[in-house]
């Protein structure tokens, strides 16, 4: 419980104000005065005993895979949203397919639960520095958040990230180490850490005052001392309440909700997400639309559909308050950032403009010998309206239109979040190309040509310290820090321009025999700092079109390592492995022995083959040239080159030298 003595060095904090150590005091049944009787706290004059005093807004927010999605498990489970009896998925608040597979959160999420009287809205984050433009957002519809930080890793850049944006926006911060099961666990120096990034970023004192919870989400346990954890996630249930405030707001003023996320459903369209702010918000309300960022917008429409958050459900309701986290559908064209507001009064509610995206790639109609084989969606319309539909849902996305209708220049926060749109987009039966991904550049007030910088954080064992500074300085990185850290390893710092990390990842599991871990958050635009020589092997290109053999492949993998094996069909241009040597190298493929009558009939038999290196989506597009494509349909990833005729290539090569 929070009540218990704690051996950790933190102590318990103040509660600036709103409640007095005495009101927290646990009671005989074990939970605080405050929780068992609410109305005695209003008798005291700290609060009003309104509905919005029985609300929290709360987000989960943490580095990636920290625990916070299994955390919001817990949470759901304990506070009785699901059946005793009923059979739950792990991560249920990852709905995505690609977001099971790969253990990330891509998109936040809302819920709710009741705890003690109180309604506990509660937003699951993105973890992932690509997908930081939904944390960014959603910590408009909160009054606090709840910081995850891993009890054997500690901070990571994308704690510093959220936590920054956080306590800019002034929220009170809870801290939660997760994982104190694990055997390696060092809670008391994470805590340290913790302290030491909250004064790095230069916090009042009334911030640093936080209180500290120590869990494990996976086996639904917290408490306040990490050697003496409880049964339950009560001690985080009543950490919530005690220190984050109850919403803020006149329930007598004018309607304002500021619109903070977009859902979108094929039937309804598109579904603003926001919190009421002031006055409240009921069905068949006429409003007015304004934009802080856009004066010139003013429209007036009706809430049609009105939903509040219970578990996992929308529940439709007939009218919300000051602090109710609500879903409106009805309105065809809401933008993330507008404000609803009563038409006596339209004033807008300010709101921080999404950061910009550093990274683009071409998205192209499939004009390979193969294309329309495979997919269902094969034309530029398709592909158009497919790419401007993502954009109802993914603030970090731009989609311009280019000189061709067929291709379409697509800008994200980086590789993992243009590579996760691929995919659901190959899943859903679409078939297009996609070049490499370039940097975004700009020009300052210099007139000086500017470039993405990362900061790169990078775990490994000492032995491969060596190759990742000689790997990452031929690609511009320069190393700021480095020191030992728990288990062996030891953690390098540094900065590096966002395209020196295009295609690195693979490598870099590489040459760590997959021990190393990386860590990427986006640092600042600097000046250009100079040309970086990515790939250093050339390309083995299909000389003809047919149907791979083992003859021509076992010849072809003397030349180098093989994507593709025996009765796969090929095209002239298409890559088909990685050269031994930097240039590239055209080989056939499909070609068969030739007869004789002194054949021997087990003799294509006695052929072996190394078995090819099939790349998975990620590695495919770390893999690609400036001057190839990768060609995606639902059953199959295939490199070309941009131009197919090898005549026409080799012309283009002596014009580019």
């Amino acid at each position: 419980m929070l009540e218990e003595k704690s051996n950790c060095p933190v102590s318990r904090p103040q509660t600036c104000g709103r409640r007095t150590d005495k009101e927290t005091e646990p009671n005989s049944r074990g939970t605080s005065n405050a929780q068992a009787a609410p109305a005695a706290v209003s008798a005291q004059g700290n609060w009003a005993d309104t509905e919005k005093e029985h609300i929290r807004n709360v987000a989960i927010i943490a580095h990636v895979d920290h625990g916070k999605t299994t955390l919001v498990d817990q949470l759901l489970k304990q506070s009785g949203v699901f059946r005793e009896n009923q059979e739950v998925a792990e991560r249920v608040m990852d709905s995505n397919d690609i977001e099971r597979e790969r253990g990330i959160t891509i998109l936040s999420k809302n819920t709710a639960v009741t705890y003690h009287n109180t309604k506990i809205n509660i937003v699951d984050t993105p973890g992932h520095a690509d997908f930081g433009g939904e944390v960014e957002r959603v910590l408009k519809m909160v009054d606090g958040a709840i910081l995850v930080v891993d009890a054997f890793e500690g901070t990571m850049p994308q704690t510093k990230f959220v936590l920054k944006k956080a306590l800019a926006m002034k929220l009170p911060i809870i801290v939660c180490v997760n994982k104190v099961d694990r055997e390696e666990a060092r809670c008391d120096e994470v805590v340290d850490e913790v302290l030491e990034l909250f004064m790095d970023l230069d916090v009042d004192e009334r911030q640093l005052d936080c209180p500290f919870i120590f869990a494990s989400a996976k086996l639904g346990r917290s408490g306040t001392d990490p050697e003496h954890i409880g049964d339950d996630m009560a001690p985080l249930f009543n950490a919530v309440l005690d220190f984050i405030p109850a919403p803020t707001g006149d329930p007598e003023a004018g309607t304002q909700v500021l619109i903070s996320t977009i859902d979108y459903n094929d039937y309804v369209g598109r579904i603003g997400v926001g919190k009421v702010s002031n006055g409240k918000i009921s069905v068949n309300q006429e409003v007015v639309i304004v934009n802080a960022h856009e004066p010139e917008k003013q429209r007036k429409v009706k809430v049609s559909s009105l939903y509040e958050y219970d578990g996992l459900n929308k529940v439709a309701v007939k009218e919300a308050g000051v602090g109710s986290i609500v879903a409106i559908s009805g309105i065809s064209d809401i933008h993330i950032g507008d404000t609803l507001c009563s038409p006596e009064a339209p004033e807008p509610i300010p709101f921080q403009k999404i950061s910009e995206p550093t990274i683009a790639m071409t998205f192209s109609v499939n004009d390979s010998p193969l294309a329309g084989t495979e997919g269902k969606y094969v034309t530029s319309r398709h592909l158009r309206d497919r790419l401007f539909k993502e954009l109802n849902t993914d603030v970090s996305l731009r989609v311009e239109e280019t000189d061709t209708t067929e291709s379409f220049k697509v800008s994200g926060r980086g590789e993992l979040h243009l590579s996760v749109l691929i995919e659901n987009m190959r899943r859903e039966g679409y078939e297009f190309a996609v070049s490499k991904a370039e940097v975004l550049y700009r020009t300052d007030s210099k007139g000086r040509k500017t470039e993405p910088m990362e900061l790169a954080y990078i775990d490994v064992p000492e032995e491969f310290t060596g190759i990742v500074i000689e790997k990452l300085g031929s690609r511009k990185g320069e190393l700021q820090n480095m020191y030992p850290i728990t288990g062996g390893y030891t953690r390098m710092e540094f900065t590096i321009p966002a395209r020196g990390l295009i295609g690195y990842r693979g490598e870099f599991m590489t040459d760590t025999k997959g021990n190393g871990i990386i860590n990427t958050v986006f640092d600042e635009y600097a000046p250009y700092k100079g040309d970086i020589t990515f790939r250093k092997q050339g390309s083995l290109i299909a000389f003809e079109s047919g149907e791979a053999v083992t003859y021509g492949l076992y010849n072809a993998q003397e030349r180098g390592t093989l994507f593709i094996g025996p009765g796969e069909k090929v095209y002239s241009g298409m890559v088909v492995g990685q050269s031994g040597k930097t240039e590239d190298v055209e080989i056939n493929v499909c070609k068969k022995k030739q007869l004789t009558n002194t054949r021997a009939s087990g003799s294509d038999e006695a052929l072996r083959l190394t078995p090819p290196k099939i790349l998975s989506l990620e590695q495919a597009l770390e893999f690609i040239d400036s001057d190839e494509l990768l060609e995606i349909t639902p059953e199959s990833l295939r490199i070309r080159k941009k131009i197919l005729d090898p005549t026409l290539r080799k012309r283009a090569g002596f014009r580019k030298e």
